[in-house]
């Protein structure tokens, strides 16, 4: 008997965090125990290469901007095609589809909420509002990824505590570690030669992340701190839609010999390990995979006080926080650690030992897996029985 199938549905398998842990889990749960397909709803990039397991199908429906009843269709022809026994949707850009599955026949339906547009960082739209709403009835389950977005998913959106549940990020805390003696050479002191203060930040470059606040951060902080100038270093790792407009920004600037813009990498965990500070300047989070990831690597994170990141960053113990939005007051934390070396070590360290003690990759695979087993179990076992009478 084939293991049950699972469709990940999200709208494009691209470079970003939450795709990245979705494929961290399907390469790592066990193969006897689920297959999966991944759906885009607009396409996929090289980074579907990523997924080491031969099993797994991709479909792209090329879906076109706006409303596109037409991929309802198409996704409902693939699902039939498919039979799918769980559709696993990712965030507000794939709730709208469970109808399609539900008429397809697909018997167990979830959506994951990994987070908020930046064009809406605090859920307030009331046609997103309502879109979420009229999608409880089609889901079994609506699990979220920091504790802010599960409650507000119950209190304002109305998804019932039985049909809800925390699903925390995760992270290998054997790829993400600090630096060790016996290292090579990282790609930061390749890029920027030794001796740098490093800020970085990893993610996609895009208007959430709000990675031209951070430029101006930088920027503020050498004129704040002109001892260090000669010494302080950006670095943004990712690609994305404002990735040029960023590279612009920092050539105004003047900045260009001191801002490193690659693009992304494949050899994050090394350039991870090189920095100094850790920033997170989102206008909106979940729980932040790139933040876990830097203090997995002993690295403390400056992050702006916004969604799920105040749950992963301990304010004067792991990191700081900062109000979104606000240059100096992310200059200023940033100064904090850039000139204080004994407390990159000491807040560095318990990064480290917060992640490894909440946060690992074995713990999310486990929980993502109990979530499928209770569910199949409780939904087929019930199409069975149905099926049974019917006879």
């Amino acid at each position: 008997m084939m293991p049950p199938l699972i469709v990940h549905l999200i709208y494009r398998l691209d470079f970003g965090g939450m795709e990245n842990l979705m494929v961290e889990r399907i390469n790592r749960m066990p193969a006897g125990r689920y297959r999966h397909a991944v759906v885009a709803l607009t396409g996929y990039t090289a980074f579907a290469e990523r997924i080491s397991r031969e099993d797994v199908a991709l479909y792209a429906l090329d879906k076109p901007p706006g409303l596109a009843l037409s991929t309802h269709a198409a996704l409902w022809r693939l699902l039939r095609k498919l039979r799918p026994e769980i559709l696993h949707t990712y965030n507000l850009s794939a709730i709208e589809y469970a109808p399609a599955a539900l008429l397809a026949g697909v018997p167990v339906r979830i959506n994951g909420a990994h987070g908020r547009d930046a064009a809406d960082p605090r859920g307030l739209n009331r046609k997103h509002r309502l879109l979420r709403r009229l999608m409880i009835p089609f889901y079994d389950h609506c699990y979220a990824n920091s504790a802010e977005m599960l409650a507000w998913n119950r209190d304002v959106i109305g998804v019932p505590a039985r049909k809800s549940r925390l699903l925390p990020n995760g992270i290998d805390t054997e790829r993400y570690r600090p630096a060790m003696a016996a290292d090579q050479i990282g790609p930061l002191e390749s890029h920027f030669g030794p001796g740098c203060l490093v800020i970085g930040s990893v993610g996609r470059v895009e208007p959430v992340k709000n990675h031209a606040l951070l430029l101006a951060a930088f920027a503020a902080l050498r004129a704040r701190r002109p001892d260090l100038a000669g010494r302080l270093r950006l670095a943004v790792i990712g690609d994305g839609p404002l990735l040029p407009a960023l590279r612009a920004q920092a050539d105004g600037a003047g900045l260009n010999d001191v801002v490193w813009l690659p693009g992304k990498r494949d050899d994050v965990a090394a350039i991870l390990r090189g920095l100094t500070v850790f920033a997170l300047p989102s206008i909106a989070e979940g729980t932040p995979g790139a933040a876990l990831e830097a203090m997995a690597s002993g690295v403390p994170v400056v992050g702006s006080d916004v969604g799920g990141v105040p749950e992963v960053v301990a304010d004067g113990a792991t990191g700081a926080l900062v109000p979104s939005g606000d240059p100096e007051a992310l200059a200023a934390a940033l100064e904090r650690y850039v000139s204080g070396p004994a407390l990159v070590h000491e807040h560095g360290l318990a990064a480290r030992l917060r992640v490894t003690r909440h946060y690992g990759m074995q713990a999310m695979v486990a929980a993502y897996q109990a979530l499928y087993d209770e569910l199949c179990e409780r939904k087929l076992k019930l199409k069975r029985r149905v099926a049974s009478c019917a006879e």
